[in-house]
């Protein structure tokens, strides 16, 4: 009955080491189902306060087409430029987004937000 015992045992830990692993890669495929690197870079560096798009923090500094239209900076370069040296309240990330991550990340947003930030 012990070695019974014991084979459960190891069966359900197995189970649950599966589920747990086979929820974390489904949870990180749903978050970056867009493998891009401009896609990586803003799920690592901007979604925390980006979440779709929006701003958690200041809400009318968005990333929706409108907004960046109004604030004319609707082009890579002016997101590139935000990006990487910062704006107000925001923070640059030249370094954490390194070598040409600002036009990466840049590039994408403004899919994003050309396509309002609908994902796939």
């Amino acid at each position: 009955m012990p070695v019974l015992s014991h084979l459960l045992r190891c069966c359900i830990g197995a189970f649950l080491v599966l589920l747990l692993s086979l929820g974390s890669a489904g949870a990180s495929l749903a978050a970056g189902s867009d493998a891009s690197p401009g896609a990586l870079l803003f799920e690592q560096h901007c979604a925390g306060c980006h979440i779709n798009g929006g701003n958690i923090i200041r809400r009318g500094k968005n990333l929706k087409l409108k907004t960046l239209e109004r604030e004319q900076i609707a082009t890579v370069d002016a997101i590139a430029a935000i990006a990487r040296e910062g704006r107000g309240q925001m923070s640059g990330y030249a370094d954490v987004l390194g070598r040409d991550g600002d036009q990466l990340v840049a590039e994408w947003v403004l899919m994003q937000a050309q396509n309002a930030w609908t994902q796939g």
